[in-house]
């Protein structure tokens, strides 16, 4: 039986004989494309990983470690590894073995310690069934852009996932699993809409670094992205829902940057290899052409937040924005949003309630029908069957707020509703006139 080494030797900056590490425990996620494995270490260690057949595993031995429990595997979670063990083949070496259900590529790296997690080792393996399998899914066509009456499609991004938890609220809520839920209502009540129709970026417990995201709805040729989170903050009477837009010379208030900081930092905590470089030239390559799609985005995020603040308590009196690496797609109007603070009690309690899930759910939904009501795209659905937009006043709300966000002019709001002035009443109706 041949060895096959798939991966170089990867070193501490300090002598690996002078320190020990120790593996403390094992975890799986897996995603549609791959099923990932994470051994958490007390320190940086020299490795080497191998692949066996007859039958399918992955051999990883780790010099001078030893192992603080048994690595228990996640059933639910296990993707194509049906079992792991773990053994030591020869002096202050410990092996782990991962049996396969299928043949795999396989990627690994090493993490330094970052968030709730120390050093990591991930292992992710790529199964050839998998992959197979992703090829051969139908992909959009551009001729599916040029059909007359079209659906517009709404690409949904529940934040963090897999080994990023996100935030956590006082009674240990999971900010990945609450915004996955609301993200799910979200999309029913999309589809339900005339026109319009969604996807979500990812519709399981699992990681996906913040490029992916918006790659993901560029790929689905959306329309719009919308990435759902919900925030916490050390004071936990800190309250409401906040609607967020990119920002390129910074954040609009301390609390933006703060956030956009914290939510940057997923990939380093849900693990993400650096060492593609032409990824890396992508990126810039983004960044440069990103302003063509922050006006879309304004509006898309004014509608939203019209829509939320009818619905209850925002943390702020308007849109902010800020660098969110996710909000970087060039050419999809993208959007973050959060929900509610997950570290507030009582707003934790609202986040894991399914009533209220379907609610917020419902008010995006609703903001995001608003945008495409008053600006669809030629060719869709929206455009050809659209009736009249009208807006309901809320509190804060100045005839020339109103006309910014739907980017009229205030003589054409005054001419449209009879008004002789600039007095709007809380609760009226305003017809919104359209070019």
């Amino acid at each position: 039986m041949t060895l096959r080494p798939v991966i170089a030797l990867f070193l501490g900056l300090f002598s690996i004989t002078a320190f020990a590490a120790e593996v403390s425990a094992f975890r799986v996620w897996t995603d549609p494309e791959k099923t990932r494995a994470v051994l958490d270490l007390s320190s940086r260690a020299e490795y080497q990983v191998f692949t066996l057949q007859g039958p399918d595993r992955i051999v990883i031995d780790l010099s001078n470690s030893s192992l603080r429990d048994s690595l228990d595997l996640a059933e639910q979670h296990a993707g194509v590894i049906s079992g792991v063990r773990y053994g030591i083949p020869e002096p202050q070496t410990l092996r782990v073995v991962l049996d396969l259900t299928a043949n795999s590529k396989v990627k690994s790296f090493m993490l330094d310690p970052t968030g709730e997690y120390g050093h990591r080792l991930v292992i992710d393996l790529y199964s050839e069934d998998a992959q197979a399998s992703t090829a051969s899914a139908p992909v959009k066509q551009i001729d599916d852009l040029n059909q007359e009456n079209r659906k517009l499609i709404v690409a949904i991004d529940a934040g963090h996932g897999g080994e990023d938890p996100g935030a956590r609220g006082p009674k240990r809520t999971r900010e990945k699993d609450v915004v996955l839920a609301i993200s799910r209502e979200l999309k029913k009540a999309i589809d339900a809409k005339p026109g319009l129709t969604a996807v979500l970026t990812r519709d399981g417990d699992y990681f996906l670094p913040l490029r992916e995201r918006y790659e993901k709805a560029r790929r689905n040729h959306a329309d719009l992205f919308v990435s759902v989170h919900a925030d916490a903050f050390r004071n936990p009477k800190v309250s409401g829902g906040s609607v967020f837009v990119l920002s390129s010379r910074g954040a609009s208030s301390e609390f933006a940057r703060r956030l956009a900081t914290s939510e940057n930092n997923s990939d380093l905590v849900g693990g993400v290899t650096l060492n593609d470089k032409d990824d890396m030239l992508a990126s810039v390559l983004l960044d440069l052409s990103q302003s063509a799609t922050m006006e879309a985005s304004n509006l898309v995020a004014q509608n939203v937040f019209a829509s939320m603040a009818e619905f209850g308590d925002t943390h702020k009196n308007t849109v902010e924005s800020a660098n969110f690496m996710v909000l970087k797609s060039p050419d999809v109007p993208s959007i973050l949003v959060e929900t509610a603070f997950i570290s507030n009690p009582n707003e934790e309690a609202r986040l894991r309630d399914s009533a209220w899930q379907k609610k917020m759910a419902s008010t995006i939904a609703n903001g995001i029908q608003d945008y495409f009501h008053f600006s669809p795209p030629p060719g869709s659905w929206i455009a050809a069957n659209r009736q009249p937009l009208r807006h309901r006043v809320v509190r804060g709300d100045t005839l020339a707020d109103i006309a910014y966000r739907y980017q009229v002019s205030v003589n054409s709001l005054r001419r449209a509703n009879d008004l002789s002035g600039d007095v709007i009443r809380v609760g009226s109706e305003l017809l919104i006139p359209t070019t």
